[in-house]
């Protein structure tokens, strides 16, 4: 039985600016999708491609906070660098996932990677939040930098893509990432013409952003840049295009435990929430310039 689509939700009217070098469209929760109803999901925020022009200084997101779940930022185009109060950085190119699991809290910055910046150039970026369960929350802090040649790869028929899969299982193909819940995340590469059938449990709250192209999902038009959900109900799903297209689909069992968020902070209950606030404030997430 094939899943079905609860709704397609267009790319909101204007983008957001995350710092000075992240400008995105917000479909969780900003474009009217809660948290619980997307559960494990907390936020995707879809930096559509933009070209940023030369820069003396890397754009970014200066210093800030995380406590209580995971960032996963995957690069199409252009270049990201980050670093953190364990002492812990990196650059993400086009085609890497960087998958950070703040825990019991961290400090963090990310900006455009130095010889990008100088340059500028296309950018293309997706950023989405997985909430922990609470048994986790207070894990060690820890990163999955996964490279491009370290996905999964799932080859579609007739010539017809790739699958990159960066988490859980499509069609007997696993991808790398480790997670706390179950959790699949595929970045879908369809040719002109391609066709992708594959299932994920009908329990699992399921979504796809259309990165690129404008593809038709299980006999519905999604066009370039729109988020689809899906209901809870039947696990078949069927992407196509008659064009090159790019394709992100996130599905995971939902944590049905109470979420309780402040910004950068995703507890259980709101005196966690003081809690989280009080050890940023006192230093207990380390130091960095």
């Amino acid at each position: 039985m094939n899943k079905a689509i609860e709704r397609i939700f267009p790319k909101p009217a204007r983008p957001g600016m995350v710092g000075d070098g992240f400008r995105v469209f917000n479909f969780i929760p900003g474009g009217g999708i809660s948290q619980r109803r997307i559960s494990p999901f907390l936020m995707l925020d879809f930096g559509a491609e933009f070209d940023f022009g030369p820069s003396p200084h890397p754009r970014g997101v200066d210093v800030h906070p995380h406590k209580g779940f995971e960032t996963v930022t995957i690069a199409y185009k252009g270049c990201v660098a980050h670093h953190d109060s364990a002492g812990n950085s990196g650059v993400i190119y086009p085609g890497d996932v960087q998958w950070m699991t703040a825990g019991a809290g961290i400090l963090h910055k990310e900006y455009h990677e130095e010889e990008f910046s100088k340059k500028g150039g296309p950018f293309e970026m997706v950023q989405l939040w997985v909430n922990l369960p609470k048994q986790y929350k207070l894990v060690e802090p820890h990163y999955q930098g996964i490279t491009a040649d370290q996905m999964g790869k799932y080859n579609i028929a007739g010539d017809g893509g790739v699958v990159n899969i960066i988490a859980g299982e499509l069609n007997g193909v696993k991808g790398p990432a480790a997670t706390y819940s179950p959790v699949n995340l595929f970045d879908i590469r369809l040719n002109a013409g391609g066709k992708l059938d594959f299932t994920v449990p009908a329990s699992h709250n399921t979504a796809l952003l259309v990165v690129n192209g404008d593809v038709e999902v299980n006999g519905t038009a999604a066009p370039k840049h729109s988020f689809v959900l899906f209901g809870n109900e039947g696990e078949a799903i069927s992407i196509s295009s008659q064009e090159n297209s790019v394709v992100l689909v996130l599905s995971g069992e939902p944590i049905n435990e109470p979420i309780a968020s402040y910004g950068p902070f995703v507890m259980n209950t709101q005196e966690e929430i003081y809690e989280a606030i009080e050890e940023f404030q006192s230093g207990k997430f380390g130091v960095l310039d």
